[in-house]
């Protein structure tokens, strides 16, 4: 797609990832399970897949078996965990298309071995304990017990276990060292009873970069590998860049005289005779109706003032040069100013993560081949 026709729409650095992927396998020397539930966090689910396989990925993770399945309808061929649920009658699918599923108790279990009876191929699982998240899985002390059922069922082939951390990204929070002793330990007793599956993963990004003991054979690179950064507790180390740029263009500027009301429910009332510009994106593609949103336009900093479904406006007192199909820069940099996940999440009261995973897929995702390293962050290596 030539970006010239593109109202609004996502430059994605897939040499960023590819680096990102390299330095977390500099740091952790393990095995890397690329994270590309959630349209790959916003950025591109087949596409950043690929990219992620091709930069040496062993494994994928995902939570729904529907993402699973157009990985393979894509000609993915690289092994993937749906790491959530999965209704059992779908397991028979699964087990055909190579896709691995996780058991999390022992009815669940069972639900799937029954379903399996009678299949000539197995289906292949990970068994997810319950260290402290008290989400999914079983816990650690009935650990031995639900890996000595699985290995009985008919049908099942353990080859994983794991657990979450709940706050791997509140450093030093005791929560995190207690699941991971309570997760040792339980490795150790499998270990001891000979029920050790081949693949023992824990850490997610925050945990692979603070927490050394937590990488055991794999790790799980989600949120970093993207080059965003997990907390403000935990910064991605030097060597890390940012994938995605979000753009859109100004479409329209008016002329208003003072008193004018502008956007949906009139928040903001011009002041003075002002010139205001619409650009071509709104909630519709990923910007929440609250304050707090800005943008960039001719290398500064702008106050969103109205938001639509499809549309922004800005007041444009500060760029009085401003034409109509000026480029409009919702993350990313433009000059030297700069907007980031992070600085929207403080807007808005929430994370990078929901601020990416909820870019709409109907923004288009393009590929940007130039990167540029981003120094700024603590060296943890």
């Amino acid at each position: 797609m030539d970006i010239t026709n593109a109202a609004t729409w996502l430059e994605i650095k897939r040499a960023a990832i590819t680096n990102n992927i390299q330095r977390l396998r500099q740091i952790t020397a393990t095995q890397i399970m690329a994270v590309v539930k959630g349209n790959a966090y916003g950025h591109g689910l087949v596409e950043v897949s690929r990219t992620a396989v091709a930069a040496g990925a062993e494994w994928l993770a995902l939570a729904r078996l529907e993402e699973a399945q157009l990985l393979r309808e894509n000609g993915i061929t690289a092994p993937i965990l749906v790491m959530t649920y999965t209704h059992p009658s779908r397991a028979p699918e699964a087990a055909r298309q190579g896709i691995t599923l996780t058991a999390y108790n022992p009815q669940q279990a069972q639900q799937l071995s029954d379903v399996m009876r009678g299949s000539q191929q197995p289906l292949m699982v990970h068994a997810k304990i319950n260290t402290g998240m008290n989400r999914l899985g079983v816990l650690p002390e009935e650990g031995p017990d639900f890996l000595h059922l699985l290995k009985t069922l008919p049908a099942l082939q353990v080859t994983g276990m794991f657990t979450h951390f709940a706050c791997a990204d509140e450093l030093k929070h005791p929560t995190t060292a207690r699941q991971l002793s309570r997760f040792q330990t339980l490795v150790q007793a499998v270990e001891k009873a000979g029920l050790r599956p081949p693949l023992i993963h824990a850490s997610s990004s925050a945990a692979m970069l603070y927490e050394n003991e937590a990488r055991f054979d794999i790790v799980r690179a989600g949120i970093a590998m993207y080059g965003l950064q997990p907390s403000s507790e935990t910064p991605l180390p030097q060597g890390f860049e940012p994938a995605l740029s979000w753009k859109a263009r100004l479409v329209a500027i008016n002329h208003l005289p003072p008193g004018e009301g502008v956007g949906y429910n009139h928040r903001y009332f011009t002041t003075k005779n002002e010139r205001i510009g619409v650009f071509s994106a709104g909630y519709g593609d990923g910007v929440r109706r609250r304050p707090g949103n800005m943008i960039l336009l001719g290398g500064k900093r702008l106050k969103v003032i109205g938001i639509c479904m499809d549309q922004c406006l800005i007041n444009l007192d500060e760029v009085p040069a401003a034409q109509v199909g000026d480029e409009v820069v919702l993350i990313g940099r433009q000059g030297e100013a700069s907007i980031t996940p992070e600085d929207i999440a403080a807007a808005w009261q929430t994370t990078n993560y929901e601020v990416v995973t909820g870019l709409a897929a109907r923004v288009p995702r393009l590929d940007r081949k130039s990167t540029r390293l981003n120094s700024s962050h603590t060296d943890i290596s």
